[in-house]
């Protein structure tokens, strides 16, 4: 809590996409929203946003992969409410017998690693709050493969354990672990990094699919797991477009 009595709420990976969306509408529940990521101007132009639609946001430049840069932003804080691990990513489509190591290494380290530094490194200013949460962004991907995604899923399966086993490990603690795994989502940067620029491949993966989530659905989702009181734990949470059944099978009207 800050000293007027707001929680503190930790977004990671907010410069865009479901991590920005999170921290805006965190800040609209009532949360002091602390706005991380590598991009300094982005998450200084959502703080600015924030403040002026009359909430409380402060922006911390932070690569989470970088523990000595995690721990001593961790330094700054007595007690925080809510840690949101959003930060990761996909990198590349490719098969298994062709994929690329370091695809998989850095996908591995942003999405499984990354949220490892952080929750360790706030782990004890979640518990100090009397009521801390902690909400790992899974996907899908880490409940079920599919062909062209094994470092992704893999990366995914690894953050789906760091969910389970954290919150085994923690029970009788004043600090929920939330698990929350979209399907499809469009944002303005998901597909088009993992293709690396390539807009055209970007857009054939929502090629006919009328809805697919947005930044928003899936914040709103975050938002609604995170408010519940304090003895609900939404354990796991799978949210899809209703056009997808699972990873592979996706209504298209083309």
């Amino acid at each position: 809590m800050t000293a007027a009595g707001t929680p503190i709420a930790v977004v990671t990976g907010a410069s865009s996409g479901i991590g920005a969306a999170t921290a805006r509408q965190l800040a609209a529940a009532g949360y002091r929203v602390v706005v991380t990521a590598r991009r300094k101007d982005r998450i200084e132009a959502l703080a600015a946003e924030i403040i002026e639609a009359g909430h409380q946001a402060t922006a911390y430049a932070l690569d989470v992969t970088d523990r000595a840069a995690v721990d001593e932003f961790a330094t700054a804080f007595r007690t925080i409410g809510v840690l949101v691990n959003n930060a990761g990513g996909a990198l590349g489509a490719d098969p298994v017998a062709t994929g690329s190591p370091d695809d998989w290494r850095q996908m591995y380290e942003t999405n499984v690693i990354g949220s490892l530094n952080v929750t360790q490194a706030l782990l004890p200013a979640l518990e100090a709050s009397g009521d801390g949460t902690v909400v790992i962004l899974s996907s899908t991907a880490g409940h079920a493969t599919y062909e062209g995604g094994g470092g992704y899923v893999a990366a995914k399966n690894g953050a789906r354990v760091l969910a389970e086993t954290l919150r085994l490990e923690i029970v009788g603690r004043p600090v929920r672990v939330i698990e929350i795994a979209p399907g499809m989502v469009k944002t303005e940067e998901f597909a088009t990094t993992r293709f690396r620029g390539d807009t055209e491949k970007a857009a054939k993966v929502y090629a006919g699919v009328a809805e697919p989530l947005t930044a928003d659905d899936v914040a709103e989702t975050i938002t609604w797991a995170v408010t519940r009181p304090s003895h609900v734990n939404i354990d796991l949470l799978v949210v899809r477009p209703r056009a997808q059944a699972s990873n592979t099978k996706v209504h298209r009207e083309l």
